[in-house]
């Protein structure tokens, strides 16, 4: 593989005629992230904020683990980089990369970086739903919510891009101006596990949907809210998605079962 990188402004002035891995090797500051060959921090630019992830190759002991386990394994920024120009395509508001670079034949030790814009203010569903069962929020707004994530689902899946960690957290709400039933924003991130095709196999459908279902089963949602969902996710009457979605309801509740599990055995003695 050659070396291939993409620069936006204000990147593409300030390293014209450098070289662009060494540049963002060069940027410095606050690590929020740091794995075995992949490192994210924020810095500024220029007075704006971004955040930068570099990744230095994750080994060939950790790609025959995941290719075992029935996992692709991620083998740098790229994955990240083309979701959020699909998602920009498909009119889902995710992340705004606006440096990438990739270099390296070697899928182990394979060097990568990529630059995305600072979301802010904002805050996560997770965390802004997180007070509703004791503090439910306005119908309208709970409303217009549901039905702008089941939206971005929507899109996102019939364009052919499945999410793989599709848990509330990941969808941000923009503060600024502050959310009302007929001004939210919504932004999806962390889209480093995306997978992109022509079209999104059910399964991963489904597996997309179980998460976003599991990940809001504390915050107070009600029969109808979750129904209010199906029916802005499919575009369909509820008479007809009962009737052919029966497989996918099925699954949603099995998955939350074994999602549950898990959690409990990962978080086990830590609270």
């Amino acid at each position: 593989m050659t070396a291939a990188a993409h620069l936006d402004e204000p990147f593409r002035s300030l390293w014209a005629g450098r070289d662009p891995f060494a540049a963002a090797e060069a940027l410095q500051g606050k690590v929020v992230r740091a794995m075995d060959g992949r490192r994210t921090f924020r810095t500024e630019v220029a007075g704006r904020g971004y955040f930068v992830k570099i990744h230095r190759g994750v080994g060939w002991g950790e790609i025959v683990k995941n290719l075992v386990s029935g996992r692709l394994p991620i083998l740098g920024a790229a994955n990240e980089w083309h979701a959020t120009r699909r998602l920009a395509e498909l009119g889902v508001d995710s992340l705004r990369a606006v440096a990438f670079g990739e270099r390296g034949g070697n899928p182990a030790r394979r060097h990568s970086f990529i630059i995305t814009e600072e979301l802010t203010p904002i805050i996560s569903l997770e965390n802004y739903t997180r007070s509703w069962p004791q503090h439910p929020p306005a119908p309208a707004l709970k409303r217009a919510l549901i039905e702008r994530v089941a939206t971005m689902a929507r899109r996102m899946h019939q364009g052919g891009v499945n999410h793989r960690d599709l848990y509330i957290c990941h969808f941000l709400l923009h503060l600024d101006p502050p959310p009302t039933p007929a001004g939210l924003r919504l932004s999806l991130v962390d889209l480093h596990r995306a997978q992109i095709r022509a079209r999104t196999p059910r399964r991963w459908r489904d597996k997309d949907l179980a998460a976003l279902h599991f990940s809001s089963l504390a915050i107070g949602l009600t029969r109808r809210d979750r129904l209010r969902f199906l029916r802005t996710y499919f575009a369909q009457p509820l008479r007809e998605i009962l009737r052919t979605e029966g497989r996918l309801l099925a699954h949603l509740a099995r998955e939350s079962v074994r999602l549950q599990a898990r959690f409990n055995r990962k978080f086990a003695g830590k609270s």
